[in-house]
């Protein structure tokens, strides 16, 4: 059974960077693409980032292109997001979220498994 454990959220100030990671085991890492996805109070769950299997393709939201960086680590099994020049409008729970695929995933549906999710807020 595929579990994905999410670390590394926090608090930071506007303008600060934070890193989340994502663990995943279960199964072999390697064939699946990776999805990060935030869901802010009261609104709808939202894509974030995406990665295929082998890193070689990514692909962000506009709200978080230039800012953010997803990559992975497949001896690790572990998935990143670099967050830089955060807003406070990234205020959110974010979730790893993986899939049977080795091609990039971008919506909700698409993904067979989701972690806990990890709390980021951006205040000061």
């Amino acid at each position: 059974q595929v579990q994905l454990v999410e670390s590394g959220g926090g608090l930071v100030q506007p303008g600060g960077s934070l890193r989340v990671s994502c663990l995943f085991s279960g199964s072999t890492f390697g064939n699946y693409a990776m999805g990060w996805f935030r869901q802010a109070p009261g609104k709808e769950q939202e894509f974030v980032a995406a990665i295929t299997w082998s890193g070689g393709s990514k692909y962000y939201a506009d709200s978080v292109k230039g800012r953010f960086t997803i990559s992975r680590d497949n001896a690790k099994n572990t998935v990143y997001l670099q967050m830089n020049s955060l807003k406070p409008e990234d205020t959110a729970i974010y979730y790893c979220a993986a899939a049977r695929s080795f091609s990039l995933r971008r919506t909700v549906s698409e993904y067979d498994y989701w972690g806990q999710g990890t709390q980021v807020t951006v205040s000061s």
